[in-house]
């Protein structure tokens, strides 16, 4: 018995462990997110808190500033420190003995203005202790005077202009009656929480008593002695973070690059990094990613090696026939035995150019499945096709096809017609060359079962049948064995193998098996071929 095969690469399947899956979000993009905005939260916590604790002070500062001032402008409206009717005014005098025995403290300055916006007292000119900066050392005798920058000396003027303005501002707008508060520099350039309260008498503005607080920057500077920690903090975490992302991204990136150049430079076949293979982040699938590439490369050139040795075996059985024949072919003198090996050499070169062209077509099937995108095709109406095509153009000698769809529901499948068609053709051959004349080739097209997806075609024959020890065989490639009357040379043996390559391409499978006679079970009443598709490949 023969059947024409061809050979799929050896060696054992191996199933690629599944990658996980993840519906939402990401673990590493989340650990890098989560630590990298930890420190910016804390940060972020520690200014608002601080800033509402800064303006709270402030704000209590100026209400109890507030308070003190008016109090003391009752005081000083009163007719004790009032003089002139019936248009009375401050009297400079007892004004400044309310300010000298009422108690201000330290850090504190009160200054009282006449309607006329004239300042007439200042707690710094009746107090005992008048808050200052020390003076600088004495220079001792007879040395020169110290320099003068010109640029300080510009800069500290319009300082003390534009505090003076504000000031005159303020008390300006608390002669209309308002009471002011504000925070501003005072003329030494510190901050100070100011307010101002108009001096009345009765409903009439006498005056304005303005009362600053010179301990502002001493808030401010126990404010940024209190975000120190925290920024500690959110410096050591962001520091944490780096050298976790160094630890789990970075040196794990440039061992798989490592790797990556080892298996290039041809050191080794695949990546096998275990440790980064158990993780379970996108580390961990891009080192099961290219462990599954790499092994795939290392597959594929294995079988380019396999093939490349099988093909040069088959190559040289033809050339080999054909050198015989030549150097034969001088020697014979007989008319009859020239003819012969003329047929012979003839045969032989029909045959290598059937190899060759099988070769070229079985080198090209990956490449060509690689650009022929996938689309959807129904699979009923492509057989339908294939087979109209062999009814129409018969062959003297071939055996009739008939062709069953026993599928009532849609035959609908996501593959590519043209490596498909090849598939149908070659196992439609391969039937057609061991039925006997008499026989026929049968094509079903079904279901593997009533619930299932998928769909299944069966090419059956009425031939001998094949060897129970080569139902797998007859996919390898190469591999052939013809009926007798058979000419020889017209199968290269990659028919089958090309079916397993495509059928495989497309998410199926195929399968060989024997016919039994059911009259007679162990009698074999032809071959079947068994293609496996899914709905959408």
């Amino acid at each position: 018995m023969a059947i024409d095969t061809a050979k799929a690469d050896p060696g054992e399947a191996r199933e690629d462990r599944p990658r996980p899956r993840r519906l939402v979000g990401s673990r590493l993009g989340a650990l890098i997110l989560a630590l990298n905005l930890l420190s910016l939260l804390i940060l972020f916590v520690g200014a608002l808190a601080l800033n509402e604790w800064r303006r709270g002070l402030i704000e209590a500062r100026q209400d109890a500033l507030t308070a003190q001032a008016e109090l003391l402008a009752k005081v000083l409206g009163d007719r004790d420190a009032t003089q002139g009717v019936p248009y009375p005014a401050l009297d400079p005098y007892e004004a400044g003995l309310v300010l000298r025995d009422t108690f201000v403290p330290r850090n504190q300055r009160a200054r009282l203005y006449d309607a006329d916006g004239a300042l007439v007292i200042d707690s710094y000119e009746v107090s005992d202790t008048i808050p200052g900066r020390p003076l600088e050392p004495a220079l001792p005798a007879g040395s020169p005077p110290a320099e003068v920058d010109p640029e300080q000396t510009r800069r500290e003027s319009a300082r003390l202009e534009e505090a003076r303005r504000a000031l005159a501002g303020e008390v300006e707008a608390a002669l209309t009656g308002e009471p002011q508060a504000q925070l501003r520099r005072s003329e030494s350039g510190d901050r100070v929480v100011s307010v101002s309260i108009p001096v009345r008498h009765v409903e009439q503005v006498l005056g304005v008593l303005t009362l600053e607080a010179a301990d502002v920057d001493e808030i401010l500077a126990a404010q940024r002695a209190a975000l120190m920690p925290f920024a500690i903090v959110a410096l050591v975490v962001s520091l944490f973070s780096s050298l976790l992302l160094h630890l789990f991204v970075a040196r794990p990136v440039m061992r798989l690059s490592a790797a990556a150049d080892s298996v290039r430079l041809a050191q080794t076949r695949a990546i096998s990094l275990p440790d980064l293979e158990e993780r379970r982040d996108e580390i961990g699938d891009l080192a099961r990613s290219l462990e599954t590439m790499t092994r795939a490369l290392s597959d594929r050139m294995e079988a380019i090696e396999r093939f490349a040795a099988d093909v040069s075996h088959e190559i040289k059985n033809p050339l080999t026939s054909i050198r015989s024949a030549l150097e034969t072919l001088p020697l014979v003198k007989a008319e009859a035995q020239r003819e012969k090996l003329t047929a012979l050499l003839q045969q032989d070169v029909r045959r290598l150019d059937r190899l060759i062209t099988d070769i070229s077509n079985a080198s090209r099937l990956d490449a060509e499945l690689a650009r022929d995108r996938p689309r959807t095709l129904d699979l009923a109406a492509l057989l339908t096709d294939i087979v109209d095509v062999y009814q129409t153009s018969p062959k003297p000698g071939d055996v009739p096809l008939e062709l069953t769809i026993e599928t009532p529901g849609p035959t609908r499948i996501i593959g590519r017609d043209g490596p498909l068609g090849q598939v149908l053709r070659n196992l439609i051959d391969n039937a057609r060359s061991f039925s006997p004349p008499d026989g026929s080739v049968r094509i079903i097209l079904d279901r593997l079962n009533e619930a299932s997806p998928l769909l299944r075609i069966r090419v059956e024959d009425d031939g001998p049948g094949i060897p129970e020890e080569n139902l797998e065989t007859v996919f390898q490639r190469f591999y052939t064995s013809r009926p007798k009357g058979t000419v020889f040379g017209t199968n290269s043996g990659l028919g089958l193998s090309i079916v397993r390559q495509i059928v495989e391409a497309h998410g199926g499978e195929v399968r060989a098996e024997n016919i039994v006679d059911p009259e007679s079970p162990d009698r074999v009443a032809g071959a079947r071929f068994t293609v496996t598709l899914p709905p959408r490949a």
